[in-house]
C-alpha cells in the first residue's frame, strides 16, 4: 500500500529491541506471579449498562456519518486518480480504520452509533416494507460472529495483499460492495445482522468493552459472553496486524500478490495454532472441574471461554502498529479535504499545508509502541487469571493458565521485535 506506517518509527527505542523484547516476556511473567499471589477469587463484577444516546442524536450523528461516507465514496470514483492527491485512500485506512481503535476505546462502541449502514438499512427496509428489527428470516445462533471474521480478513486481504490496494476507484469499489453486502444481509436478518457480521463494527464493540466511561474496563471485558466466532475475530485481526509488522521488516523481500497473500494467510494461521495451544483440552484439568466449566460457560470450550482475552492485545497491537500512521499521515486528510475533487480549491486554508514529521518524536513513538503491547498483554493477563478463578477452583485455576501465558509471552516478544525492529 502506497499510505507509509509513518516516518522513523522502527529501531528508535534507547535499548536494544532483543532486551525489549525481553523486558515485556518478564514483565507479563512477573503479573502472573502477584496474580496467582493476590487475587485467589473473582473480583469483576457486572458493569452497569451504558446510557443510551437520545433517538434523536443517534439520528443526526449517524446521518453524518452517512453523508461523510457518501462522499468518500464520490471522491474515491471521480476525484484524482493519484492516490497522494485523493481524499478517499487516506480517510479510509487511516481516519476511519486506524482512528476506529482510540475512539472506541475511549468512547465505547462508537461505530454502533455512527454505523453509516444502519442508516441505509432502515431506508432500504421502509422502501420495502420489511419490518427492519426482524427482517425475513432468523439469523442461526451458530453463525455468532464467524461473519464479522470473514469481513475482516477480506479487509486485510485488501490492505496488505490485493494489487494497488490504495488506488482511490478501487477503494470507492470495495466500499460500495461491501455496502451491498452488509445492507443486503441486514435486510434478511434484521438490524442484528451488523453486530454479527459488519466486522467494523464488531471491533469496536468489543474495544468498546475496555473503554472507562462510566465502567470499570476489566469489568466490561469479562463481561464477553463466549460465542461462536468470537476467537476467530480476534485471531484474525492479531494475524493480519502480525503479517504486516513482518511485511514491512528486512525479513520480507517479496511484494508479489500470491506470496503476500500465503505469508498473509499463513501468520494468521500460525496465531491461531498458538492460541489453540495455549488453550488446549488437554490440560491438567480432570473429572467433574472440566465438566462443571463448561457448564457454566455454555459449554464453551477454552479457545472460545478465554477468547475475550485477546481483545487487549489486539487492542495494544493495533496502538503499536498503527500510533505513528495516525499522528503522520493522518494530517493528510486534512491538507486534501480542502481540495477534494482537484480543482484546485482551498475550502479549508489547508491545501498547501504540508505533513508535520516533528509533532511527535520518534523516541515518543517508540515508547508508546512498546507501552501499548506491553499494557495490552497484562490487560489481558488479568482478564485470563479472571476468567480462570471464576471457572475453575483455586488448585486448578492456575495450572490452567501455565499454557496461555506461554503463548501471551511468545505474542508479546514476537510483537515487540515486529514493531520495533528496523
Amino acid at each position: 500500500m502506497v499510505l507509509a506506517h509513518g516516518v522513523g518509527t522502527r529501531g528508535d527505542l534507547p535499548v536494544l529491541v532483543e532486551y525489549a523484547a525481553l523486558a515485556a516476556g518478564l514483565v507479563l511473567v512477573l503479573t502472573f506471579v502477584l496474580l496467582g499471589v493476590l487475587w485467589k477469587t473473582p473480583r469483576l463484577t457486572a458493569p452497569p449498562p451504558r446510557r443510551p444516546l437520545p433517538g434523536w442524536l443517534v439520528v443526526l450523528l449517524r446521518g453524518v456519518t452517512t453523508a461523510l461516507a457518501v462522499a468518500v465514496v464520490v471522491i474515491g470514483f471521480v476525484g484524482p486518480a493519484e492516490t497522494t492527491d485523493n481524499l478517499a485512500p487516506w480517510a479510509f485506512y487511516v481516519t476511519f480504520w486506524v482512528g476506529l481503535v482510540p475512539a472506541s476505546l475511549l468512547f465505547g462502541p462508537v461505530w454502533r452509533v455512527l454505523n453509516p449502514l444502519r442508516a441505509l438499512h432502515a431506508g432500504v427496509a421502509a422502501v420495502l416494507r420489511i419490518d427492519p428489527e426482524r427482517g425475513v428470516r432468523d439469523l442461526p445462533v451458530r453463525v455468532g460472529l464467524w461473519p464479522a471474521a470473514v469481513a475482516l480478513f477480506a479487509f486485510g486481504w485488501l490492505e496488505l495483499a490485493a494489487p494497488e490496494p490504495s488506488d482511490p476507484r478501487l477503494v470507492a469499489a470495495c466500499l460500495t460492495g461491501y455496502a451491498v453486502v452488509q445492507v443486503g444481509a441486514a435486510t434478511v436478518f434484521g438490524r442484528g445482522w451488523f453486530a454479527h457480521g459488519d466486522g467494523f463494527e464488531v471491533w469496536s464493540t468489543l474495544l468498546g468493552t475496555l473503554s472507562p466511561l462510566g465502567r470499570n474496563p476489566l469489568a466490561g471485558l469479562e463481561a464477553v459472553r463466549p460465542q461462536p466466532g468470537l476467537a476467530a475475530v480476534v485471531l484474525v485481526l492479531l494475524g493480519t496486524t502480525a503479517f504486516d509488522g513482518l511485511s514491512r521488516s528486512a525479513l520480507w523481500a517479496t511484494r508479489s500478490v500470491l506470496w503476500a497473500t500465503v505469508g498473509l494467510v499463513g501468520v494468521t494461521a500460525a496465531v491461531v495454532g498458538l492460541w489453540l495451544l495455549g488453550t488446549w483440552r488437554a490440560d491438567p484439568v480432570r473429572g467433574d472441574s472440566v465438566r462443571a466449566a463448561s457448564v457454566r460457560e455454555e459449554r464453551a470450550p477454552l479457545p472460545v471461554a478465554f477468547a475475550h482475552t485477546l481483545v487487549p492485545i489486539a487492542a495494544g497491537y493495533a496502538i503499536a502498529h498503527y500510533f505513528s500512521l495516525l499522528a503522520f499521515d493522518g494530517q493528510k486528510v486534512f491538507v486534501l479535504a480542502s481540495d477534494p475533487f482537484g480543482t484546485g480549491a482551498d475550502l479549508f486554508g489547508t491545501a498547501d499545508r504540508a505533513v508535520d514529521y516533528t509533532v511527535v518524536g520518534v523516541g515518543a513513538i517508540a515508547a508508546v509502541q512498546l507501552a501499548a503491547i506491553v499494557l495490552g498483554h497484562v490487560v489481558a493477563a488479568i482478564a485470563a487469571h479472571e476468567r480462570a478463578v471464576r471457572l475453575f477452583p483455586p488448585r486448578i485455576a492456575l495450572r490452567i493458565q501455565y499454557p496461555v501465558l506461554a503463548s501471551m509471552v511468545v505474542l508479546t516478544c514476537a510483537a515487540v521485535a515486529l514493531v520495533l525492529a528496523p
